[in-house]
């Protein structure tokens, strides 16, 4: 159960590292363009990747691309949402990306779907709108007492899309790897393939901007390298350990990074929510149970 508990424990970190980044005058696109080079450093030394393989013909280079592109452009978003609607509700955003592959699956791949899932879908979708709808009256989540989600016409403009795009980026991200699958190319080397792209893409951004670094942003940037690809490595180790129990790391990983977010908001960062967001967490825990692999 130790490799279950860090892979949540990791995943919430990287939220955590991400609220405080503004406070710590922490550039969080420098931080982002960092974490790139450490996370294919640590895939290459731990996950042993054959990078020639991405060289032979029939890699999808438009899916590797696609992920070098998104990649740090959803670790932005995710960043904007941490800042603006707080670590719960961000965290369960994220985790219900798993919609977007599952759909993806029914109406692209062919699967059939049985009648819980479909339940399980419309569930989720649910727990969706609770959670990015504004709750007229609030104030916006900052790091700075306590916190609510967010007032009309003031950050929601910014919180809706910011939340829009941590769920489509991440459940399309999950698409783009599900489909490398499907190639000759195995995960490890898909994987670094992709840190390597997305550290290009960032620091090619970064370069553009003639942006000027900091040292304390480089310093955040190799933590965040290192817990986020600690979440990956973690969750591969999972399921490593648990061969024949996949469901109960998707659940507990799924499960616990809400459970952990919420309390990691609450306690830490005073995040505070209304009925309408416990409602959506508890829609999302639901969700996640009806969409279990069985």
């Amino acid at each position: 159960m130790l490799s279950l508990a860090a892979c949540v424990t990791c995943s919430v970190a990287v939220s955590v590292l991400l609220k405080i980044a503004r406070g710590r005058s922490i550039q969080v696109d420098q931080a982002i363009a960092v974490n790139y080079p450490v996370a294919a450093v640590l895939c290459l030394a731990l996950l042993r990747p054959e990078p020639a393989q991405v060289l032979q013909p029939g890699t999808p280079w438009w899916i590797l691309i696609a992920l070098g592109i998104l990649l740090p452009g959803v670790f932005l978003a995710m960043a904007g949402a941490v800042r603006h609607a707080g670590i719960v509700v961000s965290d369960a955003a994220q985790r219900l990306s798993l919609l977007i592959p599952l759909a993806a699956a029914f109406w692209v791949f062919g699967e059939s779907f049985s009648g819980t899932k479909l339940t399980g879908m419309g569930v989720a979708l649910a727990a969706l709108l609770c959670l990015i709808w504004p709750t007229p009256g609030t104030k916006p989540a900052t790091s700075a007492g306590p916190t609510t989600l967010t007032r009309p016409g003031g950050t929601a403009t910014l919180t809706i899309p910011l939340l829009l795009c941590v769920w489509l980026g991440y459940g399309t991200i999950d698409v783009l790897f599900k489909e490398m699958a499907r190639s000759a190319l195995d995960f490890s080397s898909s994987l670094f393939a992709a840190f390597v792209l997305a550290g290009i893409t960032s620091f090619t951004f970064l370069l553009a901007r003639r942006t000027s670094w900091h040292r304390r942003s480089v310093a955040a940037g190799t933590l965040l390298g290192m817990l986020n690809f600690s979440n990956i490595y973690f969750y591969l180790l999972a399921h490593q350990q648990y061969p024949d129990n996949p469901t109960l790391v998707f659940a507990a990983v799924n499960v616990g990074v809400i459970g952990l977010g919420t309390w990691t908001g609450a306690r830490l960062f005073r995040e505070t929510l209304g009925p309408q967001k416990i409602a959506g967490l508890f829609l999302a825990v639901g969700a996640i149970g009806l969409l279990l692999p069985r």
